[in-house]
């Protein structure tokens, strides 16, 4: 089976199923693990992330939504030369990855068309279940199986160990820094199996725009700083950006 990920996670599930050598494309962000980097880059950002600050990305990506315009770009050549079998992506945000029209664009112009995984998860159990759909469609449903119990496992020694917790400490997960956005999805389920509380959050529900003032009247004890897309390097250079700047 030839494999195609859109997606930096779904390309680290396939290598935690054993995949790897299926994988004959993959994302500009997919990064772990690290030699996955020597693979055909499929799918990149269109905009110069690289050199813009939150606050103008967050404008840019707006912008082109409101246009309908994508903000990744697919090349449809390579693609078609790796002929996949199977593309996985998502449909629960777009401005994370290729989703909704613009994949199904896509296939219409490939010679062969690849059956598409659709990974759209807002819970651990649905992250759970999208481990087991793609072990089905690959036929690694044992690995599957093993990986997800493995994560269970390691989730319920984090739940027994903040059990014994006496306080719940409040947490803001941010992640956008300007504009200010809460998270959503999964990550307040994590805080708190951590044992924390993520009250501006939105637990299985999408990410979302809070002002200032919601954070300080809160008044977080932990703050994760986290601005979806960006790794440790990059978060730290926009965080001197936004805050550097302002003192």
């Amino acid at each position: 089976m030839r494999i195609v990920s859109f997606l930096p996670s779904a390309t680290e599930i396939a290598c935690a199923l054993g995949l790897e050598d299926s994988l004959v494309g993959i994302t500009h962000e997919c990064d772990y693990p690290t030699h996955v980097r020597e693979k055909p880059v499929v799918v990149r950002n269109v905009l110069p992330i690289e050199r813009m600050s939150q606050e103008e990305i967050d404008r840019a990506v707006a912008e082109r939504m409101s246009q309908g315009l994508s903000l990744y770009q697919i090349d449809e050549q390579l693609l078609g030369e790796l002929a996949p079998d199977l593309i996985l992506t998502q449909n629960l945000c777009q401005v994370c990855a290729p989703s909704g029209n613009e994949v199904s664009q896509v296939l219409k112009n490939l010679p062969h068309t690849p059956e598409v995984l659709w990974l759209t998860p807002q819970s651990l159990e649905q992250i759970f279940e999208n481990i087991r759909d793609l072990g089905v469609a690959t036929s690694k449903i044992s690995e599957a199986e093993i990986l997800i119990n493995q994560c269970r496992s390691r989730l319920e020694k984090l739940s027994a160990a903040t059990a014994q917790i006496s306080t719940t400490p409040r947490v803001f997960c941010m992640e956008w820094l300007d504009p200010v956005y809460a998270s959503g999805h999964w990550v307040p389920e994590l805080v708190k199996l951590a044992g924390g509380r993520d009250e501006l959050g939105r637990e299985h529900g999408e990410s979302v725009r809070v002002s200032w003032k919601d954070v300080v009247e809160y008044a977080p004890e932990v703050l994760i700083i986290m601005p979806c897309g960006f790794n440790l390097r990059q978060t730290m250079q926009q965080i001197w950006n936004v805050f550097g700047s302002r003192e």
